[in-house]
């Protein structure tokens, strides 16, 4: 059975669309409207026994379960977890009325009789629809005085299920106070509070009125994959078609983000170089409100549809046309749409691609500066569809890189650091192909299996891309294929790795077509992400739970017990195998006490860095609380103290002559949502801030530019960490 290598860990149910990508949102069918049938269809019942038969199969998954009344139990668990998991919805009593379900799930996925699942699906809806009432019955009350000692406890994770109704409406009244409070703080006046958080309530029970079968049939199935391990996820075939889009960074429509606004469907951002941005007929706000096919098509009118339904119907294949209605953001939405027509076309989405900058590092006195390069890197993507196709030009992160690296070799750079922040993952073979850049040949990761059979990825291509000084800088946020590159960059002694323990996410997925075995032409059955092997480092290690070490650390932003593998109540444990013969360049502990002492110097004297680790104590600190405040006066002191902070940064950044932060000056909260603000001028501010200083990159370079300087200047400690100066790598020239 072959399938994509995949490491990838989801971010299910983003809230923006683009064209034909809805990064992670659930899939529903095409009939825009609440319907939810009572139980599945035969497709979907289908569906159920063959995650079944693949889940239960050693062949298949890597830590099969039986699927038996205790996993049924733990299904139970998590289904009513992911519909409700701040527990606002459901009361206990609901769930002591779904009692009987507890043990039964396990026959009812077996047999394809899953009415049960669509029942508490109904239920859940029902729930919604009664506390939005209830939230817009509360704005009419006269229950906004902010002067006593309420708190609004808003980290119900681990909460209780509320007894019964009342208890859930005392929980609801200080959510809407909270939800008040803030409009109020950011200026709002009584009426215009009113109206928003009527129309944000609304809103909420027309969103989750429009979730059909599609969703209920892939929100149970997913209890069912998470009960197995973290990362197994089942995709219907439209979020299986947009997982396969976001791996390779490109689809067929007309290259525009979409944003649900109230019952209009808003473009948000226009992607560069698609066939919108190549027309200029449309800009940030405009809203979609009809959509034809071809040249003479029925226009449809969109409004009230769900997201995902408009984006079917704009995306397409390339060469053919789609016609939309299009409202100005300065006109009214009554007024007389414009129409425009645009031919499709394959849009590549670089905004997630690799890209480079170069980092000036001056020297201490009397030394010249260090020209560090810098390529971030958000994912390990590739099209496999073109790749297999044999499409020379199909997307990869490490041909990316490659040409990167070509880039900043002709700038004459002293250094590189891989940026791999928040980087989740993607492609095995990228992983292992991207090491390659930097190794002359060698094992990169080894993979063992649910039998036991140990299989070793070597970068087979002799040569390198860079022989230089490197640097990989991680956060927590960095996993799986990111941490294959940094651990096996690590073991090899190829570069140092800086800022915090990674992820620790140590498995191995594979993407199994649930339509190859009746081998329907038309996707009936989806996908599912099953974890098939747990991955080891050239040196045995395992970075399951652990994740990868950093050589430099900087402050943790997210402890482990918040944030990654280790809060998995079912992770796979650390463990380790034997290593497998590799070259070691280098070993960096001899230069680490200097390096720490000198990082230490420097951040001490550096503001960003100061002011970054003083926001992410302070930011700590309020989330161990797990409440906020219901006094007005409380509050409007802690907003006054974050604006002098913000304000009295901006003058400084201005005395010292370093760059300014681009949002500081409307970085005060306005109490509104997403959908709530202008959909261009959000964007915009988003835009903005990828420009914000960032002193740990910075940091990362100057750690790196330190190293070569050491390197250069004692010759006895170059011994010590590149003992094997024969080799083709030059850190100290």
């Amino acid at each position: 059975m072959k399938a994509h290598h995949t490491l990838l860990v989801l971010a299910l149910a983003a809230p923006l669309a683009l064209l034909a990508r809805a990064p992670g949102a659930p899939g529903g069918s095409a009939d825009h409207g609440s319907a939810l049938p009572s139980g599945p269809t035969a497709d979907q019942a289908t569906t159920a026994r063959y995650v079944f038969g693949l889940l239960s199969d050693s062949r298949y998954a890597y830590r099969p379960r039986p699927l038996d009344d205790a996993l049924s139990a733990e299904i139970f668990k998590r289904y009513l977890e992911s519909l409700d998991g701040s527990k606002l919805f459901f009361t206990g009593q609901d769930v002591a009325k779904f009692a009987p379900y507890r043990t039964t799930l396990d026959e009812a996925i077996k047999d394809g009789e899953l009415q049960p699942a669509f029942a508490i699906f109904a239920l859940y809806k029902q729930r919604v629809e009664e506390r939005s009432a209830y939230a817009r019955n509360l704005l009419k009350q006269d229950i906004f005085d902010f002067t006593g000692a309420d708190r609004w406890y808003y980290d119900r994770e681990k909460a209780e299920w509320a007894a019964d109704k009342p208890t859930l409406d005392a929980l609801w009244k200080e959510s809407v106070r909270n939800d008040w409070l803030r409009l109020k703080l950011a200026g709002k006046k009584p009426d215009e509070i009113r109206k928003t958080l009527d129309r944000r309530y609304a809103n909420l029970a027309t969103t989750v009125e429009e979730l059909n079968g599609d969703d209920a049939f892939q929100s149970f199935l997913n209890a069912y994959t998470a009960a197995i391990d973290p990362h197994t996820d089942y995709f219907n075939p439209r979020t299986a078609e947009r997982f396969n889009q976001t791996m390779s960074l490109s689809l067929e429509g007309i290259g525009a983000v979409l944003q649900k606004q109230d019952d209009v469907v808003v473009i948000r951002e226009i992607v560069p170089g698609g066939p919108a941005a190549r027309s200029s007929k449309l800009v940030p706000g405009d809203r979609v409100v009809a959509v034809g096919q071809g040249n003479s098509g029925a226009m449809e009118d969109v409004v009230g549809w769900r997201i995902d339904d408009v984006v079917d119907k704009i995306k397409g294949a390339k060469g053919t046309q789609v016609r939309l209605d299009i409202i100005p953001p300065e006109a009214g939405l009554d007024s007389k749409p414009m129409r425009i027509a645009l031919t499709r076309d394959k849009v590549r989405l670089s905004e997630d691609a690799a890209k480079a900058d170069v980092i000036t590092v001056p020297g201490p006195t009397g030394a010249p500066a260090r020209h560090i390069g810098v390529i971030k890197l958000p994912g390990f993507y590739q099209d496999f569809e073109a790749r297999r196709s044999n499409d020379g030009d199909y997307a990869s992160a490490t041909r990316d890189v490659a040409r990167l690296l070509v880039q900043l070799k002709a700038q004459k750079v002293d250094g590189v650091v891989m940026d791999l922040r928040n980087n989740g993952g993607g492609s095995l073979d990228e992983a292992v192909a991207l090491t390659g850049l930097f190794i002359d040949k060698g094992p990169v990761v080894q993979q063992r299996e649910s039998g036991g059979r140990v299989q070793v990825y070597d970068d087979t291509k002799p040569g390198v891309a860079w022989d230089g000084p490197l640097a990989v800088l991680v956060n927590r946020g960095s996993a799986s294929a990111s941490e294959i590159f940094a651990g096996a960059i690590q073991d090899y002694g190829r570069g140092l790795i800086i800022g915090e323990p990674t992820f620790g996410k140590g498995t191995v997925q594979n993407l199994v077509d649930l339509d190859r075995w009746p081998a329907n032409e038309t996707p009936r059955y989806g996908q599912v992400k099953l974890t098939i092997a747990q991955f080891f480092l050239p040196g045995g290690s395992s970075t399951q739970n652990k994740g990868v070490v950093p050589d430099v650390r900087f402050p943790v932003t997210v402890d482990a017990t918040e944030f990654g593998e280790s809060t998995y109540d079912n992770a796979l444990p650390w463990t380790r195998i034997a290593a497998v013969p590799h070259v070691r360049y280098g070993n960096f502990a001899p230069m680490l006490p200097q390096l720490e002492s000198l990082h230490e110097a420097r951040v001490a004297k550096d503001r960003e860095f100061q002011w970054w680790s003083q926001d992410v104590t302070e930011f700590r600190d309020e989330a161990a609380k797990k409440y906020v405040s219901l006094n007005e006066a409380e509050r409007r002191a802690e907003r006054d103290k974050d604006e002098v902070k913000r304000k009295d940064r901006q003058a400084e950044r201005k005395t010292l002559g370093l760059d300014l932060d681009p949002v500081a000056d409307d970085g005060i909260d306005d109490g509104l949502q997403a959908g709530e603000r202008d959909v261009a001028v959000d964007a915009a501010r988003e835009k903005a801030a990828e420009k914000r200083p960032d002193p740990l990159l910075r940091e990362s370079a100057n750690i790196l530019a330190d190293a070569t300087r050491l390197l250069v200047g004692n010759q006895q400690l170059t011994v010590q960490v590149l003992p094997q100066t024969g080799t083709a790598l030059h850190w100290a020239e």
